[in-house]
């Protein structure tokens, strides 16, 4: 993976809380930021993905490729938030499109 610096500012008290965790962890601040972002960035795709899926924008499959897991693994994320899953043979046929892209 590539890697550039970036610099931000960043609230002393989550500065505070992120040497806390290091030290927890053994590890450096670095490392532990990077975690965290690709954690965060993870957890918001995933947000985005089941909001645009509830809202009807997008397909079971497509909310499943924007976020990097299966298929069924995100019909299992969506039956525990209680999001319906409503499967269509127009979605099906869809689906099976953009897998063949």
């Amino acid at each position: 993976m590539r890697e550039r610096l970036i610099s931000f500012r960043l609230p002393i008290e989550i500065e505070k809380e992120i040497e806390s965790l290091a030290s927890l962890e053994d590890s450096d601040k670095s490392k532990l930021i990077r975690e965290l972002l690709i954690l965060g960035i993870k957890k918001r795709k995933l947000e985005s993905a089941l909001k645009l899926y509830s809202e009807g924008k997008i397909s079971l499959w497509k909310a499943a490729r924007m976020t990097g897991v299966s298929l069924w693994k995100m019909m299992e994320i969506a039956k525990e938030r209680k999001i319906i899953v409503q499967y269509s043979e127009k979605e099906l046929k869809e689906d099976l499109k953009a897998f063949a892209e």
